[in-house]
């Protein structure tokens, strides 16, 4: 029979059996009383019958004992099962999921959790659960989002390009009125239809129900001109029955009373016919500064039409003209009622953290 293990001369059993009353480990204390049994001179045996194990889990005691001290005797949690997907798998992922799927290869036009899992065995042969794949993309920071609309035929750059030189825009704007920079007013403008052919939104629900909603088929509609100045928190609004030159010409007086005395209001807006005509007719307090075209993204009017459409303006049945305009002049009223929602919602770091 072969000698047992010594242990290590820095410990004894008082020091042990002081460890084991500190410890807030229930196995740690029990193998520690063990081990102190041993330095008292008491057998392996006798060490084994203290700590409830055999001979052969004794010696594993001394072993990680002997290797890293007290420590050694923490209960450790298990391995378990080594993971489905390696960094390369994980790599390979991310690199497809920013490409996207190829409708004629993949035959969808965004992945699923069950599409990406076909992808993982055609690609590597390797089978993942969609639960399991669900959990690596929130590990690896992926969440289901709402896409922002980006318009197909935008050129590349053109978001960017306009926003660098913004500031000195303001600059030149400023010099050209004689006024301090800080008295320029940024405006953001833009035009809603809304009409009897409405939107249904999301609402909640019980899993596996199908709620419903009223929707109209007819086509009576008008149009809110809107304006928001997102660092003051206010705005300017017209509902007016066409989208024309005439109306703008209108929405651009009612801007310009809205704009602080001494102010001056540069006016971002897209170059849609009726924004860029020569007849229009612009206040002394306005400048106008057109978009890039096919940008809607750099103006935030278009979050504040999501929003009232979400909130206000969506899952009715207007009875009549009359009533689709009241009910956009109620949605305006309540937008203006909340400046620090205009704010929330339109502020932007290029056009106000300079």
């Amino acid at each position: 029979m072969g000698q047992p293990l010594p242990l290590r001369p820095d410990y004894d059993a008082a020091s042990l059996r002081g460890l084991a009353r500190r410890s807030k480990e229930a196995g740690q204390s029990r193998r520690l009383l063990a081990l102190a049994a041993i330095y008292d001179g008491a057998s392996r045996t006798e060490a084994a019958r203290v700590g409830g194990v055999t001979l052969q889990i004794v010696r594993d005691w001394v072993l990680r004992f002997n290797a890293e001290g007290p420590e050694g005797l923490i209960d450790r949690k298990a391995p378990g099962q080594p993971p489905r997907l390696t960094e390369t798998h994980r790599t390979a992922l991310a690199a497809a999921i920013a490409a996207g799927p190829k409708p004629a290869v993949h035959g969808v036009v965004r992945w699923r959790l069950v599409d990406l899992g076909q992808w993982l065995w055609e690609e590597f042969r390797v089978p993942v659960s969609k639960q399991t794949l669900s959990r690596e993309l929130r590990a690896m920071g992926y969440r289901k989002l709402s896409a922002r609309p980006r318009h197909h035929a935008q050129a590349a750059g053109a978001v960017e390009d306009f926003k660098k030189p913004f500031p000195p825009q303001l600059e030149a704007i400023a010099a050209g009125k004689s006024i301090p920079l800080d008295r320029i007013e940024i405006w953001f403008a833009d035009e809603a239809r809304v009409g009897q052919k409405n939107k249904i939104t999301r609402r909640w629900a019980r899993r596996g129900s199908r709620p419903s909603a009223p929707q109209d088929q007819r086509t009576a509609s008008t149009y809110i001109f809107g304006a928001i100045c997102p660092k003051e928190g206010k705005g300017a609004a017209l509902v007016l029955p066409h989208c024309n030159i005439a109306a703008m010409n209108l929405h651009l007086a009612e801007i310009a009373t809205a704009v602080a005395p001494g102010a001056h209001a540069a006016l971002l807006l897209d170059q849609a016919g009726w924004h860029t005509s020569e007849r229009l007719v612009v206040p002394p307090n306005i400048t106008l500064v057109p978009l890039p075209p096919k940008c809607p993204e750099l103006n935030p009017t278009e979050n504040v039409w999501q929003f009232m459409r979400d909130n206000w303006l969506s899952n009715l049945v207007f009875r009549s003209y009359d009533a689709i305009v009241g009910q956009c002049c109620d949605a305006w009223n309540k937008l203006i009622a909340q400046p620090w929602r205009i704010m929330s919602i339109g502020l932007r770091d290029w056009a106000h953290g300079f």
